[in-house]
């Protein structure tokens, strides 16, 4: 797994060019993050060394990270929630506030009838109410629209490298 402190925020620095192997090396992972290096080396033409180090570059650069997806429900999580939010002035400024709140795992910028939008993993719906809170006391948020999850029909990681 990756230091989360040297992951790359998506969309800062700029493009990675990567060639055909390196591609092919992601998505092996993305099929399975625990596969050998040397299954991978034999799949993709290299040997187990040069794989790791190709590993360890794409870890660095921020590319990709190789994490447990779990499922939160499991966990004790039984409410998930996307919530789209109107702001006012810097949105990049709300965008960093928002990803400050530990229950928020995901934020982006949007176009349309809202300007961003963050999903949220909660214990019930009394923790929601709560981080509602904590959003709606930012000085920049207007308003809030919230989607509660009723069931997670798919979610995958594997749209591959293009």
């Amino acid at each position: 797994m990756t230091n989360p402190s040297k992951v790359r925020t998506p969309g800062k620095g700029g493009p990675v060019m990567l060639d055909e192997i390196s591609k092919q090396i992601i998505e092996q992972l993305q099929t399975d993050g625990r596969k050998p290096y040397a299954a991978i080396g034999k799949a993709v033409g290299l040997s187990e060394a040069a794989v790791r180090q190709r590993v360890q570059r794409l870890l660095d650069l921020g590319v990709m990270q190789i994490v447990a997806v779990t499922d939160p429900l499991s966990l004790g999580f039984p409410r998930q929630a996307m919530i789209g939010i109107k702001c006012e002035g810097d949105l990049d400024a709300v965008a960093e506030e928002l990803s400050s709140i530990k229950e928020i795992n995901y934020v982006v910028l949007t176009a349309g009838s809202v300007d961003l939008i963050v999903e949220v993993v909660c214990e019930g719906d009394s923790h929601l109410l709560e981080i509602l809170g904590k959003i709606r006391a930012i000085g920049s948020v207007r308003a809030t629209e919230t989607f509660v999850y009723l069931k997670l029909h798919k979610q995958t990681y594997s749209w591959g490298t293009r």
